[in-house]
């Protein structure tokens, strides 16, 4: 055989993997989101335009300097409006602004993690040690001495599983954002990345590290809100072969026509960040560096893809990923999970453990129930929602095929009490 035929075979066998592994056909065609009267997917106009006013109302009462919100109902964008500024400069915020939207990466990296599972790599119950071994042994702290930062543990009574990980049941802690200073204190002595990094960084790198720390409580034992997600960003790596990004962009974010959602940003695109804000004497001023340098997704060494909280994206990018799930995993003629995988994912995973009567947890995403419902003003029962930690939030109800979607840079407290409004009173502008 020839050197060329031989490239050749290599290029076809290379094609056919590939394709194996990707997203496949579906007999679904469902559309791109595009823009829709309110009228024709079955909205009021005029309630609509009552959350325009709550909005303004709020870049004038000063309590958030901008947002873009978006609302989407059976396919049809029928309201995406920005509202205020996009950095204390007095830039005006755009449709197009990109955010950064930290835990609502989680249910991308959830996702990706279901797409693998969906392939018959492995079962939600086996223990992340049987791919990552370092994991092997997990140890429950015992004691912890202040005075210099040494502790003791204790043999947990199980292995962490990847459904623990889905779920915050782990034991892993969040480090520098853990509710536990003493978490906080051994995190921070072993040189966890626990979030976002300008520097030189790797998933693996912080995940070996975590693999070494000792848990919160036995596995399956508690909810405590972790790292799990940035883990299972290197157990994705580590059973596709690839780079948590490259994985991300190639089987997600390129198929659902996703251009604006990603670890890190272009030159092209740094110009459309927005500047993470904060409340100084009634004034708004960019936030500054604290732990994390707030420039992360455009510059430095942009390696760290953190599953749990690394990403950025624009309002309607993420409305078509959380569209993707309310088409029952298609779009476009692509599927992406299935529709029985996302009954499994929406699931009570946590039971007891997390959010009472009013909402479960499942892999990734807290879902109402009936109970939370007859509260009013949070959607129908299997309404699925996150947020993010600079203050964005979404929401998707299958029942009445609604994507709510609300994006703010934020920290510290600033009276914002858009969230709740914007939620209830986009239920409220159902008009059919």
């Amino acid at each position: 055989m020839s050197f060329k035929k031989f490239l050749l075979v290599l290029i076809v066998i290379f094609q056919v993997n590939a394709s194996s592994n990707a997203q496949t056909t579906s007999q679904q065609q469902s559309p791109f989101l595009s823009e829709g009267k309110p009228v024709d997917a079955g909205m009021s106009e005029e309630r609509l335009d009552r959350i325009d006013r709550m909005l303004e109302k709020a870049i004038s009462d000063n309590t958030i300097p901008g947002a873009v919100a978006l609302i989407a109902r059976n396919g049809k964008i029928v309201f995406h409006k920005a509202y205020g500024q996009a950095n204390a400069q007095g830039k005006k915020l755009q449709k197009d602004a990109i955010f950064r939207i930290a835990s609502q990466s989680k249910a991308i990296t959830s996702t990706a993690v279901m797409m693998l599972w969906e392939e018959g790599k492995f079962q939600l119950d086996d223990p992340i040690s049987k791919y990552i071994p370092e994991f092997k042994n997990p140890q429950v702290l015992a004691n912890f001495r202040y005075a210099d930062t040494t502790y003791t543990t204790r043999a947990a009574n199980r292995e962490i599983t990847i459904r623990h990980l889905l779920t915050h049941t782990s034991g892993l802690g969040y480090g520098v954002i853990d509710g536990d200073e003493r978490m906080e204190m051994i995190y921070h002595k072993a040189g966890t990345t626990d979030l976002f990094t300008t520097e030189d960084v790797k998933i693996k790198d912080v995940v070996m590290k975590l693999a070494k720390l000792p848990l919160h409580h036995n596995p399956g034992e508690k909810y405590t809100y972790g790292l799990g997600l940035d883990v299972l960003g290197y157990f994705i790596e580590i059973m596709s072969g690839m780079t948590f990004e490259a994985f991300l962009e190639e089987r997600l974010f390129d198929p659902l026509g996703m251009d604006d959602t990603g670890f890190y940003l272009p030159e092209s695109k740094a110009d459309r960040l927005v500047a993470i804000q904060h409340k100084v004497n009634e004034k708004w001023e960019d936030y500054p560096n604290t732990f994390y340098d707030v420039n992360y997704p455009v510059k430095g060494a942009k390696t760290f893809f953190s599953g749990g909280a690394g990403l950025s994206s624009t309002a309607k990018d993420y409305a078509t990923f959380l569209q993707m799930y309310l088409n029952g995993g298609e779009l476009n003629g692509k599927r992406f999970l299935s529709r029985t995988t996302i009954s499994t994912m929406m699931a009570d995973q946590t039971l007891d453990l997390y959010g009472g009567a009013d909402q479960h947890y499942g892999l990734a995403f807290g879902v109402l129930t009936e109970r939370g419902q007859a509260k009013g003003g949070l959607g129908s029962p299997g309404t699925f929602v996150w947020g993010g930690y600079f203050n964005t939030q979404y929401f998707a109800d299958p029942q009445e095929q609604i994507i709510g979607i609300i994006m703010k840079q934020t920290q510290g407290g600033t009276g914002d009490q858009t969230a709740w409004k914007f939620k209830q009173m986009v239920g409220a502008a159902v008009d059919d």
